[in-house]
């Protein structure tokens, strides 16, 4: 449903920008693996990468020309032979705050169900409020509501970017500020996949590029790496970022949300890959090697 709207907007964009009809671009809907796993959570069956294997297959085999997913789904490292020559303009970051029970976080009764099956989204609510029970909560945008309405949960966290691209905003209740709660990293990013050597496809998708887009989920995609994040990994990240100067706010956390650690780098915009790896290392400094392979068993 989401991929589908963001295979569209491109399709949209790309023919706006062309002077194309938009039925000459094709869409291709290929099944992920993410896709289909629905009664477990995501770090159960391998993590990252999920919602784009078969999608980089077919562009590896040269059966589509490029792939559009959502940029944080995507692992640290593409598969050879690929790689991401634009990113759309960023969407609103933040999660939103969903619950047909309260206005906000605090408004939730002492023991309130809250469904996420992300564990970083998990790790922040049970830091900010432990005594909320986390309920799993697969499922696409509809799904999630839908359980809401059953009372399976009393509130739960969804990508803003998400539901404004569904037009499904109305089902906002609030939103999470992202420097107390910062999004996954590459939240709210498009990013477009193609073959490395395919000029033709580069040249095609270039005019979509947004270059502050790109410059923060360099960054973060970097910090991401250097904490060789996974879906077992509950990392936050925050950018700010102007013509002069790029600052990265992280946060790890134990799955828990008993344990936590933040740390902020700075540098220039065209440094943004190092100030990524920088501030990855600064999170690895001060919570120890071994924090992170701690919770490499867990899901």
């Amino acid at each position: 449903m989401l991929a589908l709207a963001q295979a569209n907007l491109v399709r949209r964009l790309l023919a706006a920008a062309h002077h194309m009809a938009e039925a000459d671009i094709a869409i291709q809907v290929i099944t992920t693996s993410g896709d289909r796993l629905t009664d477990r959570p995501l770090s159960e069956a391998g993590g990252k990468g999920l919602f784009s294997k078969e999608i980089e297959a077919a562009l590896l085999a040269g059966e589509i020309d490029l792939g559009v997913h959502s940029s944080k789904d995507l692992a640290t490292k593409l598969p050879d032979g690929l790689y991401l020559p634009a990113f759309l303009e960023r969407e609103d970051i933040r999660d939103a705050f969903v619950s047909l029970k309260a206005t906000t976080l605090d408004e939730l009764p002492q023991g309130a169900k809250f469904g996420t099956s992300s564990i970083r989204r998990a790790a922040q609510m049970l830091r900010h409020r432990p005594d909320f029970e986390i309920v799993p909560f697969r499922g696409n945008v509809d799904t999630r509501l839908e359980k809401l309405e059953r009372g399976i949960a009393d509130a739960t966290l969804l990508a803003a970017a998400g539901l404004n691209r569904l037009g499904r905003s109305d089902r906002i209740t609030g939103y999470l500020d992202p420097r107390r709660f910062p999004p996954a990293p590459a939240q709210g990013a498009v990013g477009i996949e193609i073959q490395e050597g395919d000029e033709h496809t580069a040249a095609i998708v270039a005019v979509l590029d947004h270059p502050a887009t790109a410059i923060a989920v360099t960054a973060e995609r970097a910090l991401l790496d250097t904490l060789d994040g996974s879906c077992r990994t509950p990392i936050g990240v925050f950018t700010e970022l102007n013509e002069t100067s790029c600052t990265l706010h992280g946060q790890i956390l134990s799955p828990d949300g008993s344990e936590g650690f933040e740390a902020s780098q700075t540098g220039k915009p065209a440094e943004a890959a190092a100030i990524g790896a920088e501030l990855g290392r600064q999170l690895l400094g001060l919570a120890g090697e071994n924090f992170i392979k701690r919770f490499e068993g867990q899901a």
